[in-house]
C-alpha cells in the first residue's frame, strides 16, 4: 500500500513538473520570475522570443544596461519589436514577472513601474507569449484579458494590431538606446479618411502627413493601409509574413515586407517631404546642405529664423501681384513637386499663361497633357502661393510650374540673365555671351533640370545657391577616399578647383553625407566662393550703357570695344552696381554761408582760439607716439611674415609667386590720409581695407591687418 502510495505521489510530482516545463516555455504564472540569467520565453511556434537584452548597438559604457524586449527568433542580429521597460535597468540582477499582487513588470535595483497593475486580486494570473508576438496577460479562472502588448506597443506594428486612436507609436531615442524618442506616430482623431501623422514630442503641428503625401512618393500603399486598419485580424496574421512598420529614430515611418531586410517604403522620404520644410513659397532641394530658398521675387518672412536653419515660417512676395500693375512674367520652375494640388480650371480659348494673367489672384500655373496625343486639356490654377515644393523631384507625378511675379522684383539690371530654375543670376554673373560680364562667364544653365552649373578647370559643378548681397555662391563637389581633415584643407580644395579672379574660394567647407538623398552625391562637400565687385560694364556704343544711368560709353583704344564710364563727378560703385555721386565735389550753397552771423562766428572764433591750439599741439604729439607704435607693430608683423615664409610651414607651391612689396609706413600713412575713415574701402575677417594714393598717381588698395584676427600670415 506505501509503495503504491509513493508511486502514485512521485507520478503526480512527475506530471507536475512536466506540466510546468512544458507551460513555462511560453508562459509565466504569477509568483514567478523570468530572470536575467539567459532564460527566456518561446513563443509555440518558435516565431517570438521574449528575455533580456542589450541592444548591439549601445555605446560600451552602457552595456550594463538591460532592457526586457520582445524579437524575432533566430535571426543573426535581433530585431526588437517590443520593449517592457523603456528606462534601462541596471546591475544585472533584474527579473521580470507577474507579482503577488497581480502586477506584470521588469524589475531591478530601482523602483519599477508595473506595465499592468494587479489591485491586489487572488485569481493567479498567467503572462503568455502568443504566435503574432503579443504578450497577453489573464485571469487564470475566467480566462478573461487584462493586458495586451498588442494595446500597449513601442515603436513596432506588428499583423493582428488595429491602429486606432488609443495607439501610438513612440520612436526610440537611436539605435542603442530603446528610451522614448521625439517622434510619434498616430492617427488622427477627427479624420474619418483615416489620415495618419507623425508628430514631435514639443509641437502640435505634423511633421508629416499622410494626406499631405497623396500622388507623391510618400503615398502609403494599400498593403500598408491594410495592415494598419487590422484587415488582417479575419485571416491567419501567418498569410501577412513578417510585416511590420517602424516608428524610426530618425522621424520616418518604416514599411518591413521581411524581418531582416531594409524597409521596402518608408516617409518621409527625405527632408523635403517633411511638413513645411520649406514653408510657403520656399523652394526646397533634398540634396543640398542648406536645403531652403526663397523663390526669385520672393525673400524669408523671417531673415532670423532662417539664419538658424528653421525654414518653415516660409517666404513672402516683395510686392503684391495686384498692387504691383506693372509687367509680369513666371518663373519655369522645373521637375516640381507641389502640395497641395492646384485648381482644375477649364482651358477653351486662352492659354495657361494668358488665364493667369488676367486674374491677379493667380499666382502660378501648370499644364496637365493627356496621352498619346499630348494635348493641353485643362490649367491647374493656385490662388495661393504653394506650400510645398521641391526642386529635382524625379517621380512620375513632378510639374512644370510657372509661378507669376512682377518682373521689377526680379531685375536688378539689364544685364542680368534669365533666372535659371528657381536661380536667379545676378549681374555680373553669366550664363552665356548676351548677359552679365564675360569676365565672369563661368556658369551654364541646365534647361531640364533648373541646375545652374560652375564650370571650373576641374569640371563642372552643381550651384547650391548663390547669394548676391555677400557676393558668394556655393558649389558641390564630389569627394572620394578622403579624411575629415581634407575637407576643411585649403590646399586640398584649391587643388580640386584651381580659381582665378575674379573667383576666389572662402574655405567654408559643409559636408553633405547627412544630407543628400541622392546616392550619387554622398562623399560631397559644399565649398562657399566669392567674386570680385566687378568693373564698369562693357559696351560697343552709346546704346549699351542706357541702362546705367550717369555713365557714358568710352574705348579704351585697343580696339576691343569700351566701357560705361562713370560721369564727371560720379564713381563706379561695384555692389551697388551704379554711378554714385561723389559727395567731395559737391558746392556748399551760399545761402548757408550768408545764413551764419559774422558776429557770431567773430567771437566764436576769438574765444576758442587758445584753446583750439593747445588741441593742436596735443594732437601732434599724440599722433607722433601712435606713429611709433604703429612702426614698432608693423616691424614686427613684417617679420613675423617674413619667418613664416622662411620656413617650413608652407610647401613649395604655396610659395610660388609670393612678391610682396614693402612701403615705409610713413608714406602708407600719407597715402592713407592716417587710415581715414574716409579712404576705408570695406572690412573682412583680415581687418580693414583702404584706398592710399601715393604720389605721382598711383592708387593701391591697403589692407590693414586686425589686431583682433586669428587669421592673415599664412593667408
Amino acid at each position: 500500500m506505501g509503495s503504491s502510495v509513493s508511486a502514485t505521489l512521485m507520478l503526480a510530482i512527475f506530471l507536475w513538473y512536466f506540466v510546468l516545463c512544458s507551460f513555462a516555455r511560453d508562459s509565466i504564472i504569477q509568483g514567478s520570475w523570468l530572470k536575467d540569467d539567459g532564460s527566456t520565453l518561446v513563443s509555440l511556434d518558435g516565431t517570438f522570443e521574449l528575455g533580456f537584452f542589450s541592444p548591439p548597438e549601445s555605446p560600451p559604457q552602457k552595456h550594463g544596461e538591460r532592457y526586457v524586449g520582445i524579437w524575432y527568433r533566430e535571426l543573426k542580429e535581433k530585431v526588437v519589436v517590443w520593449v517592457a521597460n523603456r528606462e534601462a535597468i541596471k546591475g544585472g540582477n533584474g527579473s521580470f514577472g507577474i507579482a503577488e499582487d497581480g502586477s506584470l513588470m521588469a524589475r531591478g535595483n530601482m523602483p519599477s513601474v508595473p506595465l499592468y497593475s494587479g489591485g491586489n486580486s487572488r485569481a493567479i494570473r498567467v503572462v503568455k507569449l502568443m504566435n503574432t508576438g503579443n504578450l497577453v496577460l489573464t485571469d487564470g479562472r475566467t480566462g478573461d484579458i487584462l493586458w495586451e502588448s498588442f494595446q500597449n506597443p513601442t515603436d513596432t506594428f506588428l499583423p493582428g494590431m488595429k491602429m486606432d486612436e488609443n495607439i501610438k507609436l513612440t520612436s526610440s531615442l537611436s539605435p542603442g538606446n530603446p528610451t522614448a524618442g521625439k517622434y510619434i506616430f498616430k492617427l488622427e482623431q477627427e479624420d474619418p479618411n483615416h489620415q495618419y501623422n507623425i508628430m514631435t514630442v514639443d509641437s502640435f503641428d505634423p511633421y508629416w502627413s499622410s494626406k499631405d503625401s497623396e500622388e507623391t512618393s510618400d503615398k502609403m500603399t494599400d498593403e500598408i493601409l491594410s495592415l494598419l486598419s487590422n484587415s488582417t485580424a479575419a485571416i491567419e496574421p501567418k498569410r501577412y509574413g513578417d510585416q511590420r512598420l517602424v516608428m524610426s529614430y530618425l522621424g520616418q515611418i518604416q514599411y518591413y515586407m521581411n524581418r531582416n531586410t531594409s524597409p521596402a517604403w518608408w516617409a518621409p522620404r527625405d527632408r523635403c517631404s517633411v511638413s513645411k520644410a520649406c514653408g510657403k513659397a520656399g523652394s526646397c532641394n533634398a540634396n543640398n546642405a542648406f536645403m531652403c530658398k526663397c523663390l526669385p521675387g520672393f525673400k524669408p518672412e523671417s531673415p532670423e529664423s532662417w539664419s538658424t536653419w528653421k525654414f518653415s515660417s516660409g517666404c513672402t512676395r516683395k510686392s503684391s501681384l495686384c498692387d504691383n500693375k506693372g509687367n509680369h512674367t513666371f518663373l519655369s520652375l522645373k521637375m516640381m513637386k507641389v502640395q497641395p494640388r492646384g485648381r482644375d480650371f477649364s482651358n477653351k480659348s486662352d492659354s495657361c499663361r494668358e488665364t493667369c494673367l488676367n486674374n491677379c489672384g493667380c499666382q502660378a500655373y501648370a499644364e496637365t497633357h493627356v496621352k498619346p496625343r499630348n494635348v493641353t486639356m485643362k490649367c491647374l490654377i493656385w490662388t495661393e502661393d504653394p506650400n510645398t515644393l521641391q526642386e529635382e523631384y524625379d517621380h512620375s507625378e513632378y510639374f512644370e510650374l510657372f509661378v507669376r511675379v512682377p518682373v521689377s522684383d526680379i531685375e536688378s539690371t539689364v544685364r542680368n540673365c534669365e533666372i535659371c530654375g528657381s536661380n536667379m543670376i545676378p549681374y555680373p554673373l553669366s550664363t552665356g555671351p548676351k548677359c552679365g560680364d564675360p569676365m565672369y562667364s563661368s556658369f551654364e544653365c541646365n534647361d531640364t533640370t533648373g541646375q545652374v552649373l560652375f564650370k571650373g578647370r576641374g569640371g563642372s559643378y552643381r550651384v547650391t545657391r548663390i547669394n548676391p548681397e555677400t557676393l558668394t555662391f556655393v558649389i558641390q563637389l564630389k569627394i572620394a577616399n578622403k579624411k575629415d581633415s581634407d575637407y576643411n584643407s585649403p590646399s586640398f580644395v584649391r587643388t580640386i578647383l584651381q580659381l582665378k579672379p575674379p573667383f576666389r574660394s572662402f574655405f567654408n567647407v559643409s559636408k553633405t553625407n547627412s544630407y543628400v538623398s541622392n546616392m550619387a552625391l554622398t562623399n560631397s562637400v559644399e565649398v562657399e566662393i566669392s567674386w570680385d565687385t566687378p568693373r564698369e560694364p562693357q559696351c560697343n556704343s552709346s546704346e549699351d550703357c542706357k541702362g546705367w544711368p550717369n555713365s557714358s560709353c568710352s574705348t579704351t583704344g585697343q580696339n576691343k570695344g569700351g566701357r560705361c564710364f562713370c560721369n564727371k563727378h560720379f564713381r563706379w560703385n561695384g555692389r551697388g552696381l551704379n554711378c554714385t555721386q561723389e559727395h567731395g565735389n559737391q558746392k556748399v550753397s551760399p545761402a548757408i554761408v550768408v545764413a551764419i552771423p559774422a558776429a557770431v562766428a567773430l567771437v566764436a572764433v576769438l574765444g576758442t582760439i587758445g584753446f583750439i591750439a593747445y588741441l593742436h599741439k596735443r594732437t601732434i604729439i599724440k599722433r607722433k607716439e601712435k606713429m611709433a607704435n604703429q612702426g614698432h607693430r608693423l616691424k614686427y608683423s613684417e617679420s613675423r611674415v617674413k619667418h613664416l615664409v622662411d620656413s617650413e610651414q608652407f610647401e613649395e607651391d604655396d610659395k610660388k609667386g609670393i612678391d610682396v612689396p614693402f612701403f615705409d609706413l610713413e608714406d602708407i600713412l600719407a597715402a592713407t590720409d592716417n587710415f581715414s575713415d574716409a579712404n576705408k574701402l570695406g572690412e573682412g575677417g583680415f581687418g580693414p581695407v583702404y584706398k592710399g594714393k601715393f604720389p605721382g598717381g598711383q592708387e593701391m588698395a591697403i589692407k590693414r591687418l586686425s589686431r583682433g584676427s586669428r587669421q592673415g600670415l599664412q593667408e
